[in-house]
């Protein structure tokens, strides 16, 4: 399917790694031009180098900021908009899960989950979304299963991405219909820390395709392994394009069919 991402302008947060550098390799080759963010600059370069690289130097802005730094992020937007004129789509794709009881988790340990599940979409949400109005845009944002379907063990993470959808649900009635907001809630999906985890294994012999399978077992996926971030990607790239013109506060489980809700 053509999404007709030429001539768009799209930005991704979190994109030097994960479901977020998919995000950009498939918007980029799907036509648009890209501005992508995230903490670590040397990391962020040397991913803009290959991405510049492969797709052109004029269809790739990367920026080092955390989007907890408001000033950062309306600066980053002013650039944007200074480079490529517009935005059309801002993916917001907020950071790992806590892993935590509510016996073991701090005072400190939910204001920063707090802060950051919900100021990294607030803040990309207050820079960009003059431009996303004017074109008539589309906001994808990252989030969890957990949301739905808490976990005692991420209790301090699964309440944050609560919040988070009710956060995007508001906002999908609030600023319709000159922008969409939908959301992707990802199940388990490899990553860096999946990758940390398999290198940590109690059974050194023991294989990447045997380890992630019995993950899978284990954790009750019915497609029977872990999703790779390419497939997060294409769920958000269908929800930012027109394809998805008359789908807004809604969500797409990408979980491999790990929901029990109906």
């Amino acid at each position: 399917m053509d999404y007709k991402y030429n001539d768009s302008v799209a930005v991704v947060t979190g994109g030097s790694s994960g479901i977020g550098l998919a995000t950009v390799r498939v918007l980029l080759r799907e036509g648009a031009k890209v501005a992508l963010c995230a903490r670590t600059e040397g990391r962020l370069m040397d991913v803009a180098s290959v991405l510049k690289r492969d797709f052109g130097e004029d269809r790739v802005l990367a920026r080092a900021l955390s989007v907890l730094e408001p000033e950062a992020v309306h600066s980053f937007a002013a650039e944007v908009k200074a480079t490529f004129g517009r935005c059309d789509l801002l993916v917001n794709n907020a950071g790992q899960g806590r892993v935590s009881t509510f016996a073991d988790t701090t005072d400190e340990d939910w204001k920063a989950e707090y802060e950051l599940k919900l100021f990294s979409q607030i803040h990309p949400l207050r820079a960009f979304l003059p431009m996303l109005k004017e074109a008539q845009g589309a906001v994808v944002a990252v989030n969890s299963l957990l949301a739905l379907q808490p976990e005692p063990h991420m209790v301090c993470t699964a309440s944050a991405r609560a919040g988070v959808q009710n956060l995007l649900k508001s906002l999908s009635k609030e600023v319709a219909p000159d922008v969409r907001v939908n959301s992707i809630l990802i199940g388990l999906v490899e990553s860096g820390q999946w990758t940390r985890r398999f290198a940590n294994r109690e059974d050194q012999n023991q294989s990447r395709a045997e380890w992630y399978g019995n993950l899978a077992n284990s954790k009750g996926i019915p497609l029977g392994r872990l999703g790779a971030p390419e497939e997060a990607a294409a769920a958000i790239a269908f929800l930012g394009s027109r394809a998805a013109s008359y789908v807004t506060g809604a969500q797409l489980e990408v979980s491999g069919g790990l929901s029990r809700s109906i």
